[in-house]
């Protein structure tokens, strides 16, 4: 008897088709061979067969776009939903096996059009725009020593073209990596577009004939109590350019009143708790960057922490504050107090020394002060760590730190495991719309004159800084224990949960950060353990081990010399490895990503640009400061085109989508036909809704003063479910906005 067959399907029309089965001699079927012989491309969900003799039903989850049969080679292939290693696969699948690897890898030539299915890697070398003048040239990043990055999909070899500026986008990723049709994002991608190239360009009109600049708060709270009036010749341009629906959702129109906001969250309950120094520093525990802070060792006890962005900004500011920005690299000295809230004891704001680098810096310390032009002083001091710090956050720990670095990872997934491999099924979920938003992003956001340069003080150094930081980049260090303990907030100790002991102990992102990682942890080792029985078994499994080599000498190719890299020899290595690029995708980026509206929304709490220094005494400036602080803090941080293009941004981005699916769970039913994998998952999905429920009885209570603060705002953003929308809370399985 064979054991596994390939059978055809030929497909005249997209639909329901059935098969008659009635050969009880021929054996499983193991996959089937498809031909769309339709002039279009359809999206085949899934296969089943039902009442197969001796076998029942079986599953063929497909999940895929199938173009007419005249775009390919040869016919396509799907696999009954078995999970193989690659030396335990039938020698009737194993050719189908190999040849499917060999069609998505490509053969390296030639610019991909849609219905191509090939993951491939390239340089960031699509940034700039130096046609359009040397204002517009970026430098290439990865693949040099100078400029090292992580490797992005490959779409023409040579160059990527830039983008008219019509609101279509379509950028060039393997077609089932785009983003579905339910999904926000798809409007998303048009939103974004409507706002960097129709928005953008009228707002600086508006904004540099009539330089309106907000005077007090009173006036930023306008943005979410009525709009604000933009002249007719501007609405008329947007009306024609945006789609109404589009403009209904993104700008909540009303008559001439434009840009209408939801109410942040960090000022939906007291409009100016985030002014108080325990919300300042609350934030660098439970806000949207909460994996900067770090321990001064032996010190008062360990009682004493520092936010530090001096030592990375330093080498740039020059530079940086060549262009409009005006700003310092600062370091915040906070002390941990018996109420478990830090209290910042000092700031120190540095600038490069006007006689050069090698004279040092000049340095200013500001401390605490209630009243008087001192505490003006000092409320600037920490807009200006407000403004680096976001500027981190946005480019190192949000854009590097999850969106680049995982990209690799999928290509590697892609061109070296088997969708029959285990390894393949585990981590396919957390890859989810991941390279479509990651080319988008490219596209109109990181790129030359994108929104993230007009609305980042790194302005157009910001990619180039990101390179930078890339060096420092370590791979088992993006494991959350292993950061806790790097940066001082933790130590080892076996008496305590997870054999870790929390120095703030209510540090909400640690504290919730740490059950979802071991959650993960458990699953993985869970389910990996089905499939390796040992360490041999890792050594011995070819596509494994050349996806490995693959991702470190390719994907993160400039690292590939790297020491401290897995050697991927264990089953503890796997597993390891597993758990950070599912942490990475799923909630490292959740925490750092779904806050940004409700704690950034509002731009003086998290400015993201200075526009001037401190002011000296004897200046006109100085004597503003004195006459009216609030003004100056909004002068020095808060212009209104720059305020109105990043709150119109972060709304989009902090969005859950309809259909986005969550930590827990997975978007396709019958995944695998393994037993014991899918009581693993099931236990998983219980261990994640436990978690939350536990995080809502910490938010409720009161002596975890950082899980609320100052504002009254709970921290969720490592709840794990959410709805669609605007909601600060939700971890979604990958990278997907």
């Amino acid at each position: 008897m064979i054991k596994n067959f390939i059978f055809y399907a030929i497909v005249f029309l997209p639909g329901s088709n059935t098969f008659d089965w009635d050969n009880e001699e021929i054996g499983t079927p193991g996959a089937f061979l498809i031909r769309n012989n339709h002039h279009s491309e359809f999206y085949l969900k899934s296969l089943t067969l039902e009442d197969v003799p001796s076998h029942g039903v079986i599953h063929f989850p497909c999940n895929s776009w199938v173009y007419p049969a005249s775009k390919y080679q040869n016919d396509r292939v799907f696999f009954s939903n078995k999970t193989y290693l690659p030396a335990e696969t039938p020698i009737s699948l194993l050719k189908y096996r190999e040849e499917e690897l060999e069609n998505l890898r490509g053969d390296g030539k030639g610019q991909l059009q849609e219905w191509d299915r090939v993951y491939d890697y390239e340089v960031y070398n699509d940034l700039g725009n130096p046609d359009k003048g040397p204002q517009h040239a970026r430098p290439v990043l990865g693949g040099s020593t100078e400029y090292p990055y992580p490797r992005r999909g490959r779409t023409d070899p040579k160059y990527e073209s830039r983008l008219n500026l019509a609101l279509s986008l379509n950028i060039y990723v393997p077609r089932d990596e785009r983003f579905g049709h339910l999904k926000l994002a798809d409007f998303l991608s048009y939103a974004l577009k409507s706002i960097v190239q129709v928005l953008k360009p009228e707002f600086e009109s508006i904004f540099d004939k009539t330089p309106n600049e907000f005077d007090s708060f009173e006036d930023v709270l306008k943005l979410y109590e009525g709009g604000l009036e933009v002249p007719e010749g501007v609405v008329k341009v947007i009306r024609d350019n945006v789609p109404l629906e589009m403009l209904k959702e993104i700008f909540r129109t009303d008559g001439e009143r434009f840009l209408k906001f939801p109410l942040p969250q960090v000022i939906a309950v007291d409009k100016f708790a985030w002014r108080t120094d325990e919300e300042f520093a609350r934030e660098m525990l439970a806000g949207i960057n909460p994996v900067m802070i770090r321990s001064l060792e032996v010190i008062i006890e360990r009682k004493l922490f520092i936010l530090d962005h001096h030592d990375a900004l330093m080498p740039y500011l020059r530079r940086i504050n060549s262009t409009s920005t005006k700003t310092y690299a600062s370091r915040t000295l906070l002390f941990l107090q018996k109420n478990g809230t830090l209290k910042p004891l000092a700031i120190e704001l540095s600038l490069p020394h006007p006689e050069g680098d090698q004279h040092g810096a000049i340095s200013k310390v500001f401390v605490p002060e209630e009243k008087g032009v001192e505490n003006s002083l000092w409320q600037l001091a920490k807009g200006y760590v407000g403004v680096v710090d976001s500027g981190y956050h946005q480019l190192i720990s949000h854009w590097l730190h999850t969106h680049a670095v995982i990209e690799p990872f999928i290509i590697a997934t892609n061109r070296q495991l088997s969708v029959l491999h285990p390894i393949y099924k585990l981590l396919h979920p957390h890859y989810r719309d991941t390279m479509n938003i990651n080319a988008l992003g490219r596209q109109i956001l990181i790129n030359a004159g994108g929104a993230l340069e007009v609305t980042v003080f790194t302005s157009k150094y910001s990619m180039e800084f990101s390179s930078m930081l890339y060096k420092d980049w370590v791979f088992p260090e993006q494991a959350l224990p292993q950061d806790l303990l790097k940066r001082g907030v933790a130590v080892k100790d076996s008496s305590c949960p997870h054999g870790l002991k929390l120095l703030i102990e209510d540090y909400p992102f640690a504290v919730d950060g740490l059950e979802i990682w071991f959650a993960i942890k458990t699953w993985v080792q869970d389910y990996c353990s089905v499939y390796y029985k040992d360490d041999e078994s890792i050594k011995k499994d070819a596509e494994l081990q050349s996806w490995w080599k693959e991702l470190r000498e390719k994907g993160h190719g400039d690292k590939k010399e790297e020491i401290w890299w897995p050697k991927m020899q264990t089953r503890e290595e796997l597993i390891e490895t597993c758990t950070i690029i599912i942490w990475i995708a799923s909630a490292l980026h959740a925490a750092i990503n779904f806050g940004q509206y409700p704690y950034g929304g509002y731009p003086p709490n998290r400015p993201a640009i200075s526009s001037k220094l401190v002011p000296e005494k004897g200046t006109p400036e100085y004597d503003e400061l004195l006459a009216n602080p609030d003004k100056t803090y909004l002068k020095t941080f808060t212009s209104q085109f720059k305020a109105v293009l990043g709150i119109s941004l972060v709304e989009i981005l902090s969005r859950h989508s309809s259909d986005e699916v969550y930590l827990g769970q997975r978007d396709t039913e019958n995944w695998t036909s393994d037993a014991e994998a899918l009581e693993a998952f099931a236990k998983f999905g219980k261990k994640i809704e436990d978690i939350e429920e536990g995080m809502k009885r910490m938010n409720n209570d009161e002596k975890l003063r950082n899980r609320y603060g100052p504002v009254k705002m709970p921290y969720t953003l490592l709840y794990p479910s959410s709805e669609g929308g605007l909601t600060g809370r939700g971890i979604p399985n990958s990278v997907s906005i």
